[in-house]
């Protein structure tokens, strides 16, 4: 293949961190194009509303101060009601006027002042601020859905307080290994089943049953591991045998919590019992590793180490840092998803990946929890609960708010 004329002048290209709409603005300012972030001869002094600032009155006539799209904000106008043709962004910003005067307590309710003729720096600086977290809020939603792999789509909702995106957090699809930890991703052999749902196929080559029924729901008890058939098997992609390697198949939503709880998942449809749902991935790390992060996470308050210990203790998932939707999944005393080890093209014992499954029916808009004591024997008895290095050694309140709750995570 020839050399662009960039590579043959040995140029080289790296990532650019900054959005496009912070290079459309610089661009636009400095009165440049470039048809690769779209900024154009003919578009480059185009005007549309990104969101609206602030109110005023002025000799009886309604003002509202304008941010521009791909405009810096040192271009923001005030334009009169009646050039306006964005009736949604009208409506979000007299919507987020209400919810902050809303959250004024009782009897100090803060109100238009100057005769209902101009809104408060206070109120303008709250809508401003909720506009930009919905933009934040919807890049990453968008981010988000250009990195996954699987069918569902991934939506995120903050209706409770101006949270915007994890700074720290990177989405991936599968156990990202730590430095010197090898993650074998090939079967050393597979079926040849014509029909993998009546014939011998890798689960009873296992020694265990096959994992779900003609309704891709699961049918073993927890504790059991499900052996699915791999890229070395004869069946298709339509086998009643992969379930979990085709990723998540329900539309699932990030959303901050109303209970302290930070951000949670809720599903956006219904989930049938039984059904598996998500998987948990994070980077892979040692024991030893985990014994480290768990101090540390310790002092922050947060739970992300989950041990990998379906025939020893060696290695644990992390996902503090890298994950995917199950990163942002609450505990509950009182779950409704269940945990099981899977194994598909990676046979090693000491690294099952974690599948979740839910435990009943779960209705359209309910959250979405797995208990964090749970070790997939469906056991949470004292003797079931695991106390190695890498769990919590300080106790974390536990916020479920379930009659059963027992208090503490950990």
């Amino acid at each position: 293949m020839a050399a662009t004329g960039a590579e043959a002048r040995g140029a080289w290209c790296v990532p650019c961190l900054v959005s496009l709409d912070t290079l459309q603005e610089l661009c636009r300012k400095e009165k440049l194009t470039c048809k690769s972030i779209g900024i154009t001869t003919r578009n480059l002094n185009n005007y549309e509303v990104e969101y609206l600032c602030d109110y005023k009155v002025v000799k009886d006539m309604e003002y509202y101060l304008v941010k521009w799209k791909g405009w810096p904000d040192s271009t923001n106008t005030w334009e009169p009601l009646q050039n306006l043709k964005c009736p949604l962004l009208l409506q979000q910003f007299s919507k987020d006027k209400h919810n902050y005067l809303s959250q004024v307590k009782k009897g100090k309710a803060i109100t238009l002042k100057d005769n209902n003729k101009a809104l408060r720096p206070a109120i303008a600086e709250y809508i401003v601020k909720k506009a930009k977290q919905r933009i934040a809020l919807q890049r990453w939603q968008d981010e988000l859905n250009r990195r996954k792999n699987h069918k569902g789509m991934i939506f995120v909702e903050n209706t409770v307080d101006l949270e915007g995106p994890p700074s720290d957090f990177f989405y991936i699809n599968e156990y990202k290994p730590a430095p010197g930890i090898s993650l074998v991703n090939e079967a050393t052999f597979g079926c040849s089943c014509t029909d993998c749902f009546f014939e011998k196929c890798c689960p009873a080559e296992a020694g265990v049953l096959l994992a779900y029924n003609k309704n891709q729901q699961i049918k073993i008890p927890p504790g059991t591991p499900i052996y699915e058939c791999n890229s070395r098997c004869q069946c298709g992609p339509d086998c009643p045998n992969r379930i979990v390697q085709k990723g998540t198949p329900y539309s699932l939503c990030i959303f901050r919590t109303s209970n302290g709880c930070g951000w949670g998942v809720k599903t956006l449809v219904k989930i049938k019992r039984m059904s598996f749902v998500m998987e948990y991935v994070g980077e892979v790390i040692t024991s030893e590793e985990a014994e480290r992060r768990g101090q540390l996470y310790d002092n922050k308050g947060i739970t992300y180490l989950f041990d990998l210990d379906y025939e020893s203790d060696e290695f644990t998932v992390d996902a503090a840092r890298y994950g995917n939707v199950s990163h942002f999944v609450n505990h509950s005393c009182d779950p409704n998803l269940q945990v099981f080890n899977v194994f598909i093209d990676n046979l090693d014992t000491r690294l099952p990946r974690i599948a979740l499954f839910s435990t009943r029916t779960i209705s359209a808009g309910e959250e979405l929890t797995f208990d964090y004591q749970m070790k997939g024997s469906g056991d949470i008895s004292s003797d079931s609960i695991d106390h190695s290095p890498a769990k919590k050694r300080v106790r974390t309140v536990c916020k479920c708010g379930a009659v059963t709750c027992r208090g503490y995570l950990n």
